[in-house]
């Protein structure tokens, strides 16, 4: 019993983590260095990839995926990130 009520305490901490997740995009942006913006989609990008996330990622792979990372980071995390570097976008953190 005791380890059930830890496994759902720990669910619901990752699943804050998943909501609370802002990734660091370099947006590369104008500031005279370039003569158009890189970032034109950046706010429809972040909407898109973290739907993508939520919809390819359960709670369960979320925890496993967290227990195994070496970075500490949750499957959801991981996909967001992955989503917005495959758009192009260079992702810090």
């Amino acid at each position: 019993m005791r380890k059930m009520i830890m496994l759902i305490g720990l669910s619901i901490t990752l699943l804050q983590g998943c909501a609370s997740y802002k990734p660091i995009i370099d947006s590369k942006g104008r500031s005279g260095t370039f003569n158009e913006t890189r970032a034109e989609e950046i706010t429809d990008d972040k909407q898109h990839c973290s739907t993508l996330a939520k919809e390819h990622v359960s709670t369960i792979s979320n925890i496993s995926y967290w227990i195994l990372s070496s970075k500490m980071e949750t499957k959801y995390e991981a996909y967001y990130r992955q989503c917005l570097k495959g758009r192009g976008h260079s992702v810090v953190n």
